[in-house]
């Protein structure tokens, strides 16, 4: 029955991952738009931490080498939702949108011992933009209205495969294959009407590598340390662009059909991470990253905007009862955690920054059971109402479901 169930949810997702415009953000404008911030499992309750994470019965996307603990004839599987509210504010007006989607489709399984794989679909970025720029009409007092709509993003597919070396260390490897299409339409209207549309593809790899290694591991304590790398990559495109003028007196008269062009490579920068997990008593962990992206070192050029390094900073904690295993409340995962990212896009000399604080719990399905409904609040900022900019107030609310089965076990026939 978990199979029929998977297989829809995989149908459904896929189809949701492939069409969703799923965020109203002025600064997916730039460049491929909006990071997608997905986490799996409960992770997002943990301030979007998992460098250092290595769960047995939880899918981890930050880090490869968590795959080398996969247990044997286990089978991992996992889906996740959300939805946001958010409210963006000038230093004089406000408007308040919302939306949710299906955020996530993620397996894992082992090879063999010590040997683990994943595959996964996610959004990479997102854009959702309805902009309206006024410019003064040259020689004129007058002045005409802009309006810029955009939708789109880049979907992510990625296999990866972690293996544990040694008893206490394991490596990873991350390939992920990036495509999608960001859309975007220019409505002018300056006595007559004209309408720009582009369709701008991109495609592309990425490789990432990480690394898990136990420095201590006692009864009562345990600390794991853990990295990533992720090299440098240039993503290809095309833009497919057709117009049309529609005059004063109704009549329509196409600009351009359909025309294609090479888009310039988008590159992706070189970047690392560092991440420390702790665990006491069983009962709490904590969990320590940062990462560092060096956007400033691809050199792009991006209108009157510019890239600069970004850092990342994510603090988790969770605790457990665990007074008596056999007790449903027992059971119960309570998290906490925060992120601040400095953001890599500037602007007016202001770089675009974010926070926010996240509370979660992992509410078992059953007792005695290791499947889990990850639930996590939100609420955070991106940007500022400085230098005639926008401030993105948002509240998240996110769903994560895993499922842990014995799909390798071979029937017994008496």
């Amino acid at each position: 029955m978990q199979k029929k169930i998977l297989l829809i949810v995989l149908l459904v997702s896929t189809n949701f991952i492939f069409s969703q415009s799923n965020t109203n953000s002025p600064y997916s404008l730039f460049g491929l738009g909006v990071e997608n911030k997905t986490a799996t499992g409960g992770l997002t309750g943990l301030g979007n931490t998992g460098i250092a994470q290595s769960n047995p019965f939880q899918i981890n996307i930050y880090n490869p080498a968590s795959l080398g603990n996969i247990l044997q004839k286990s089978f991992l599987y996992e889906f996740g939702l959300n939805g946001t509210y958010s409210t963006l504010k000038t230093n004089t007006t406000s408007e308040t949108n919302s939306n949710g989607n299906i955020s996530h489709i993620a397996i894992a399984f082992p090879i063999k011992q010590n040997l683990g794989m994943s595959i996964g679909l996610l959004p990479y970025t997102k854009s959702g933009y309805n902009i309206d720029i006024e410019s003064a009409i040259e020689g004129s007092t007058d002045t005409y209205i802009t309006r810029i709509t955009g939708e789109g993003g880049l979907n992510k597919f990625y296999i990866s495969s972690g293996y544990k070396v040694f008893k206490n260390f394991s490596l990873g490897v991350d390939i992920s294959f990036l495509f999608g299409s960001i859309n975007q339409e220019k409505q002018v209207y300056t006595g007559s009407y004209v309408s720009i549309s582009d369709q701008n593809h991109y495609s592309g790899v990425k490789l990432k590598t990480g690394f898990q290694f136990d420095v201590l591991n006692l009864d009562k304590f345990k600390t794991t340390i853990g990295g990533t790398l992720e090299l440098p990559s240039s993503l290809s495109g095309t833009q497919t662009r057709s117009s049309y003028k529609t005059t004063s007196s109704g009549s329509s008269l196409a600009i351009e059909d359909e025309i294609e062009n090479e888009l310039d490579n988008f590159e992706l920068p070189f970047s690392y991470g560092l991440g420390i997990t702790s665990v006491i008593n069983k009962k709490i962990t904590t969990s320590l990253d940062y990462r560092k992206l060096l956007w400033g070192e691809t050199n792009q050029n991006q209108n009157n905007e510019s890239y600069a390094n970004q850092s990342i900073y994510a603090f988790g904690i969770e605790y457990t009862f665990a007074k008596d295993k056999f007790k449903y409340a027992s059971n119960i995962k309570y998290r906490l955690g925060f992120n601040y990212n400095t953001g890599f896009l500037k602007i007016s000399n202001q770089q675009i920054d974010s926070y926010f604080i996240s509370f979660g719990l992992g509410l078992p399905m059953k007792k005695y059971s290791n499947d889990n409904f990850n639930i996590s609040y939100s609420y955070g900022r991106e940007g500022t109402v400085d230098s005639r900019l926008i401030e993105d107030n948002f509240h998240k609310i996110t769903l994560n479901l895993n499922f842990v089965g014995k799909w390798f076990n071979k029937k017994k026939i008496d």
